[in-house]
């Protein structure tokens, strides 16, 4: 077992939804049965990962657990994990039991919703663990397919709109990594992630139809795979479908989407962008910070007149995922640990906060701001709920939230120090949107007839939450909790990045050195 736990890991939630299409999921039994069998796998697949936890050497830079084999058309089936990819596995196997046990509740087609969430779950960790270009590909584009799915299924009103925005962007986006990872192979010889990683690809200024492209081929590959990553994170301008894709998609489905999916692009940037085109990186990184102060400043805004409560929390997540671009591309220590830190807690934080809204949207059935009011006098434990992750979300010292923002500023201040003022003006906006939202949901008096007879939280949904207000509170205090595992293998990626574009190494990449 030890020497496939990245496999058990990753093919378990898949291997449990091929046996979930053999109960009748019409009857009542059958749906029970579907909703027991994918919490019992999702916990398994857990239980499991936490041996990768055990197994795994932080001091250890380069990457562990490999696992290599033949698989079909002479391609290489390998997986391993490093310390930027091992606790986004950990989030993804922590967060789905949680998610499964949400939506407890769904009557419509539980059996075919349970399958697409096990898939979902198999196909994340698999980007996570991916060492082929191959591997990584199939695994990043298929999870677009179950996610279409949960949002055109069971999603709201507009859920066919929000699906094929979704599907296309992302779908769009990937079309030239695909062309990129193709140039790559016929450049390399091999699609061999660890080897590409020590590879030099050609930065010598090349002309194309009279332009003249400085970085080369590396800033063609760069762009090419800056134009995926970009729509997943999402970055400005191409935000415009997770909006709607949130709004309408099932609460497991924004959980999913808020808490995992987005990650797959800053972890892209982690593992392509910066080590393997650093010239590129290099050339571009202002540009791309620029590009998140906007995200960071205009969604903010956007998000402080939205009535939709999903919405809101929308547009606040473009927002810190601006951090995390802004963050990767300062290239140093601060900027990527904290980067990789916002990443993990805004997991834990908006996945929580769309839960936050999905227990009153139960009861009542909307998400209009308006609707609600008075709700601390109902339901206190919610209120107490709420406002813990509001704050996180806010950035509140003695959070996760505010370890990730701090140390991304702090990155950010060495490269740039007008980037980082403009950018320390969200830490303002996003206390704005998100106290604002908290006063009008929770605060003053329960006027409304509908909610005089609003219920708390049940035991169920108060257990879900605590594991997620534990994670929330345990990273704010004890940060080196993540960051001593994140830290040699960021140091790694420091030093290489810096030698290949030639910058005088931080005294952190130069003792990695020695």
């Amino acid at each position: 077992m030890q020497d496939n736990l990245l496999s058990i890991v990753t093919f378990l939630p898949l291997v449990a939804a091929l046996f979930a299409l053999i109960p009748d999921g019409k009857s009542e039994g059958g749906k029970k049965n579907a909703k027991y069998l994918a919490l019992a796998a999702t916990l398994a697949t857990f239980v499991i990962s936490l041996f990768i936890l055990l197994e795994f050497d932080a001091s250890n830079p380069g990457f562990q657990l490999v696992e290599e084999g033949e698989w079909m058309l002479g391609l290489t089936y390998k997986v391993g994990v490093d310390g930027i990819s091992v606790l986004f596995v950990m989030l993804t196997t922590f967060l789905m039991p949680l998610v499964i046990w949400s939506c407890w509740e769904v009557e419509h087609r539980v059996k075919e919703y349970m399958i697409a969430l096990l898939v979902l779950e198999s196909l994340m960790i698999g980007v996570f663990v991916a060492l082929d270009l191959v591997l990584f590909y199939l695994f990043f584009e298929a999870g677009l397919i179950p996610m279409f799915l949960i949002i055109g299924i069971w999603g709201g009103q507009n859920r066919i709109y929000a699906a094929f925005k979704f599907f296309l962007y992302t779908f769009l986006g990937s079309v030239l990594m695909l062309v990129a990872m193709i140039a790559m192979y016929v450049d390399v010889g091999t699609t061999d992630i660890p080897t590409l990683l020590t590879h030099q690809f050609s930065s010598d200024t090349i002309s194309i139809m009279g332009w003249h492209i400085v970085g080369g081929l590396q800033t063609i590959l760069w762009i090419a795979f800056f134009a995926s990553f970009a729509v997943k994170m999402p970055m400005w301008p191409v935000h415009t479908w997770l909006p709607d894709a949130h709004v309408q998609a099932p609460t497991a489905g924004s959980v999913v989407l808020a808490a995992i999916l987005l990650k797959m692009g800053g972890y892209g940037f982690l593992r392509f962008s910066l080590p393997m085109f650093p010239v590129a990186s290099d050339l571009m990184a202002e540009f791309v910070m620029w590009l998140s102060v906007i995200a960071i400043i205009y969604t903010s805004l956007v998000a402080m007149v939205q009535e939709d409560m999903k919405k809101l929390i929308a547009y606040s997540s473009v927002a810190h995922m601006g951090y995390v671009t802004m963050g990767i591309f300062a290239a140093n220590q601060q900027g990527i640990d904290g980067a990789i830190f916002q990443m993990i807690s805004h997991g834990f934080v908006s996945g929580a906060l769309f839960l936050c809204v999905g227990v009153i949207y139960d009861r009542m059935h909307t998400r209009e701001i308006d609707a609600y009011g008075g709700l601390v006098n109902r339901m206190p434990a919610y209120a107490l709920v709420f406002m813990l992750f509001t704050m996180a979300n806010v950035g509140l010292p003695g959070t996760s939230g505010f370890v990730g923002e701090f140390l991304t500023l702090m990155g950010v201040f060495q490269v740039n120090t007008w980037i980082a003022v403009f950018a320390a003006t969200g830490v303002i906006l996003s206390a704005a949107y998100a106290l604002w939202l908290y006063r009008r949901v929770v605060f003053g008096d329960l006027i409304k007839e509908s909610l005089k007879s609003i219920t708390d939280m049940t035991p169920r949904e108060r257990m879900i939450f605590a594991p997620l207000i534990v994670m929330t509170l345990l990273l704010g205090v004890y940060p080196s909790l993540a960051l001593d595992v994140i830290g040699p293998s960021v140091e790694n990626l420091v030093h290489h990045y810096d030698l290949a574009v030639g910058q005088p190494m931080s005294d952190t990449a130069v003792a990695a050195s020695h």
